[in-house]
């Protein structure tokens, strides 16, 4: 079984501690920015779960694009490593990685 495209992100992070992955997604019809750190996800632009266990991207979100930062995130000076990928991209380097 596959994991989710959420989990499989949070693992990336788990694997890169040092960067912070900006992903941009459709989500039950609305555009939501997660912040993704060390395997935790959070939402930007709406409430987040308290249960860690509850998955920020949902398996039906559609991602937008995925920009990689810098770790630690620091909104007012963000420094990026990669911007606007895609999703397929991504998912290369992933396989890549194991994940």
């Amino acid at each position: 079984m596959v994991a989710s495209p959420g989990k499989r992100l949070e693992d990336y992070t788990l694997k890169h501690p040092q960067e912070v992955l900006l992903v941009t997604a459709d989500i039950d019809g609305a555009t939501d920015e997660i912040v993704i750190f060390r395997g935790f996800s959070s939402s930007l632009v709406r409430p987040t779960a308290a249960n860690p266990e509850v998955p920020v991207i949902p398996v039906d979100a559609k991602i937008r694009c995925i920009d990689r930062l810098q770790g630690p995130y620091t909104p007012d000076n963000p420094q990026y490593l990669e911007r606007n990928l895609t999703w397929e991209a991504f998912q290369a380097r992933l396989s890549a990685s194991g994940i």
